[in-house]
């Protein structure tokens, strides 16, 4: 497509009145009145037929085909032209998909080849579907602008990165201090041996039977047990897919739970995983080894966003008839008020009464900004009651469950991934499975 330039517009206004201009001083020079206009048009034409032929244009865009959720990814498009005089070349992409990516300039000037970011808030597939053009000839009078069919898909998948780099840390941890199996009396569930009792165990744990027939105190040894369950269950209703810090509920808890996965494999445990909204909709039965890992990341990558409103009953009374063992339950959800709450306190009391859960929910920073900025109007504090009356709520929510015994983490989405490895090793040290 070729249209006329802004500056070939208002050059055009500005030479246009003047022949009339001098008609109206002397009316015998009217054979010359269009000569300007002519010769402008002239110009554009030249200014055409001078431009960069489209044939000899093209454009190619190298992107990966995998995209981690929260991280950029980089574009490389680069421009292959004819030699001749340099020409400003603008491009831009066209973006589709389900990932509601965006780029921070977007058309943006190219000389050769040039390197685009692009940010996706959602997991899904980023379509490139084509790439549009635009270059001026000469004298700027004249642009050109052109379409060039891309279709480049990349996978946006839940964000392991993380997992592969902190599961490395531990494992350094561990060639640092060794391999050697740590005896820790006490703290676990699972029976290891006898020894002969010292001031200082823990009394509970001296075995009478075997002390009556060495006729002398014999205590027993814990180890700590491996094999335990760990189920991930996600809600995916519609209050997880709000955005904090331009990323949806959801892929904050997908990723920290990932990360939780690794470790939990590393250390002997089983991991699956579970999502439910107003139904379930998937239910990974738990696995060890490295290939429980690719099967639990596949599975996240495949949890879709929903407007529908969470099923609380319905979603915990299926994990429930899936479960056997004992198991740790971490539920990644959210909730606004203890109204709404309600039947969700009621049904993770269910649950807890045979397995351990642990509650992650995400602070929401603007409510916690809106309470502790200073009020300069009397909007200010209308908005600040009714942030702390949020705030106020949210806490008598988790002061509830954590009387129930369930492991309350309310964090930032910067402090979610700490927070939960630690409260995980707390209870694996316990032994509270």
């Amino acid at each position: 497509m070729i249209r006329p330039t802004r500056r070939a517009a208002l050059l055009f206004a500005g030479v246009l009145p003047l022949p009339w201009l001098a008609l109206s001083l002397r009316p015998g020079l009217w054979p010359y009145a269009f000569h300007p206009a002519i010769l402008f048009l002239i110009c554009m034409a030249a200014d055409a037929v001078l431009a960069r032929p489209r044939r000899r244009v093209g454009v190619a865009v190298d992107i990966p085909e995998a995209a981690y959720i929260g991280e950029s990814v980089d574009a490389t498009v680069t421009l292959r032209m004819p030699r001749g005089p340099t020409t400003r070349f603008e491009a831009m992409l066209d973006l589709a998909g389900d990932t509601e990516s965006q780029i921070a300039a977007n058309p943006f000037p190219i000389e050769g080849r040039e390197t685009v970011r692009i940010q996706p808030h959602r997991r899904g597939t980023l379509t490139v579907e084509r790439v549009w053009l635009r270059w001026s000839g000469p004298m700027r009078l004249i642009e050109e602008t052109r379409r060039f069919p891309i279709a480049r898909q990349v996978a946006v998948v839940p964000n392991t990165y993380p997992a592969r780099g902190d599961s490395l840390a531990v494992y350094f941890r561990d060639a640092l201090y060794g391999t050697k199996t740590q005896r820790e009396a006490g703290e676990g569930a699972e029976f290891e041996a006898l020894r002969e009792y010292t001031p200082g165990l823990d009394p509970r744990y001296i075995d009478w039977k075997h002390s009556a027939r060495h006729r002398k105190l014999v205590g027993r040894e814990f180890r700590v047990e491996r094999n335990h369950p760990v189920i991930l269950a996600f809600d995916t209703g519609h209050l997880m897919r709000e955005p904090v810090d331009g990323i949806p509920r959801l892929d904050h808890g997908i990723n920290a739970g990932l990360l939780l996965g690794r470790i939990a494999l590393a250390a002997d445990d089983v991991v699956g995983s579970y999502s439910f909204d107003s139904r379930m909709r998937h239910y990974l039965p738990p696995g060890r080894g490295i290939h429980a890992f690719r099967r639990l990341q596949q599975a996240t990558a495949a949890l879709a966003y929903t407007t529908d409103e969470t099923n609380f009953t319905l979603g915990v009374a299926e994990l429930q008839t899936r479960l056997r063992r004992r198991s740790l339950i971490v539920l990644f959800t959210d909730f606004i008020d203890t109204i709404t709450a309600e039947l969700l306190v009621e049904n993770v009391r269910r649950l807890s009464s045979r397995h351990l859960l642990m509650f992650v929910t995400l602070r929401d920073n603007l409510l916690t900004d809106m309470f502790e900025a200073y009020p300069a109007t009397g909007a200010d504090v209308t908005r600040a009651v009714l942030a702390g009356d949020f705030l106020r709520e949210r806490r008598i929510v988790l002061e509830k469950l954590a009387r129930l015994g369930i492991h309350c983490i309310d964090v930032r989405a910067d402090q979610l991934t700490t927070s939960l490895l630690n409260r995980y090793l707390l209870i694996k040290q316990r032994g509270l499975l």
